[in-house]
């Protein structure tokens, strides 16, 4: 049988998961019963390890840092009631919104030529 393909969806689920029924000994139960605190923490050692990756050009490193964050982020958008969806609306809202920003500023640049 195939192993199902990743997606932030079914990670997601998976950490819902973790939270209802807190399992034993899982790190993803040890950040939930640690709470908020920790989790931002943990949110905010993650962003500079990003930094320091990209910083130093180093593209696995980089890739490698970025996983753990999305990993603790969604950790904290399980802790906060916040979905997926609610990221893919706010993304999609600001996608509409540079599309406006882009017009305008040809428009702009137009009426100055």
């Amino acid at each position: 049988m195939a192993e199902e393909k990743f997606t932030i969806d079914a990670l997601y689920a998976l950490l819902q998961d973790r939270k209802a029924k807190m399992p034993e000994g899982s790190y993803t139960t040890y950040l939930f019963d640690k709470g908020l605190d920790k989790i931002l923490k943990k949110v905010g050692e993650e962003c500079t390890e990003v930094i320091i990756a990209g910083k130093d050009r180093d593209k696995k490193e980089t890739v490698y840092e970025i996983a753990d964050l999305t990993y603790h982020v969604l950790v904290l958008m399980v802790e906060a009631g916040i979905t997926p969806e609610d990221i893919r609306a706010e993304l999609d809202s600001r996608r509409v919104i540079d599309h406006k920003v882009k017009q305008e500023k040809m428009a702009s640049d137009a009426d100055s030529e």
